[in-house]
């Protein structure tokens, strides 16, 4: 049980790294005239380095060892390593580009899709609120895509990649810090022969646009990086109800900069769309707390029958008299 303390901390990180999430938009147009590819490229490059740093001063290096020695876990990492870079590319481009409110619907309806893949990929089985939470998703998406006049392409493809990145990483469970090592490291060597190819081309953007232009481009790395940290702090701090709960502070904030900041438009099919997204998280949400009620008052009532047991002395039966003795015959 942690204490209250903890608690609390585990809060204020699980908020800063969603909030850090959720903030990201006000940085990537501060990097133009960098184009998403070459902002891409920086922040594998610039986040292998700062996570190295990192391992350095923890001395945390046995894993590598560990996972050399396992091809399957390798192979998985690799793959998680493909789909968060498409996942991050398709956000840099979509922000820089105008699409930050729709960037945030991906985010918005990511629970949903990473239970159906559960239901469709895992054989899970839902329970009557979920299988009405992703229905009234699909429905979202439907209405959004007549509003669009096609799909709503980049919050699919944001969302399909994020959930299928954390299926992975579920297969391959090792800690945040590493993870992010192992998967900027098997994207370095492209991203770096990517620079090194803009460079030489005479379009890279880095250090032709003063010192301030590359410390920013350099500052990528923290701003991937420094978000998966305090994660990593709140996961070992607060329930995951709670963390689930928290991961929608940063599609709001995405979506209220969007609005607010951007001053991208609104139709009313939009709203439609996203009203009916926000009703299934909401009966998902309602549902998560509610068995996680029932589990938890499960769970007391069979401390409680345990520690009745344990408290109820058990009687010992008296010893058996000794047969008397048998006269003996003649």
């Amino acid at each position: 049980m942690k204490s209250d303390g903890e608690q609390r901390a585990g809060l204020l990180y699980g908020i800063a790294a969603y909030g850090m999430w959720g903030l990201v938009p006000l940085f990537w147009p501060l990097l133009k005239p960098s184009g998403a590819m070459e902002i891409l490229a920086h922040r594998m490059v610039w986040s292998l380095a700062l996570v190295v740093v990192a391992l350095l001063a923890l001395k945390r290096w046995g894993w590598v060892r560990e996972l050399i020695r396992q091809p399957r876990k390798l192979g998985l990492i690799t793959v998680a390593a493909a789909v968060i870079t498409v996942n991050w590319g398709f956000y840099i481009w979509a922000v820089n580009s105008g699409h930050v409110v729709e960037a945030s619907l991906g985010y918005f309806i990511n629970p949903l899709v990473t239970i159906a893949m559960g239901v469709l990929l895992l054989k899970e089985r839902l329970r009557p609120a979920q299988w009405a939470a992703v229905g009234t998703g699909f429905a979202a998406v439907l209405v959004l895509a007549i509003g669009y006049g096609q799909p709503p392409w980049i919050s699919l493809v944001l969302a399909f990649s994020f959930a299928t990145y954390g299926l992975v990483k579920k297969k391959v469970n090792i800690g945040g810090l590493e993870s992010l090592a192992a998967e900027t490291a098997i994207q370095f060597l492209p991203a770096l022969g990517f620079l090194l190819w803009l460079g030489a081309d005479g379009s890279a953007t880095f250090g032709t646009h003063g010192a301030g232009h590359a410390a920013l481009l350099a500052a990528t790395g923290v701003v991937t990086a420094v978000p998966l940290v305090c994660f990593g702090a709140a996961a070992i701090r607060v329930p995951l109800s709670t963390l689930g709960l928290l991961q929608y502070l940063a599609p709001v904030f995405q979506f209220l900069l969007g609005i607010l900041y951007f001053h991208e438009e609104m139709p009313a099919e939009r709203w439609a769309g996203f009203a009916l997204v926000w009703l299934a998280l909401t009966c998902l949400t309602w549902d998560a707390l509610r068995t996680a009620r029932r589990t938890k008052a499960a769970a007391l009532r069979l401390a409680a029958a345990a520690s009745a047991a344990a408290a109820v002395p058990v009687p010992v039966p008296a010893p058996a008299p000794a047969p008397a003795p048998t006269q003996p015959t003649a």
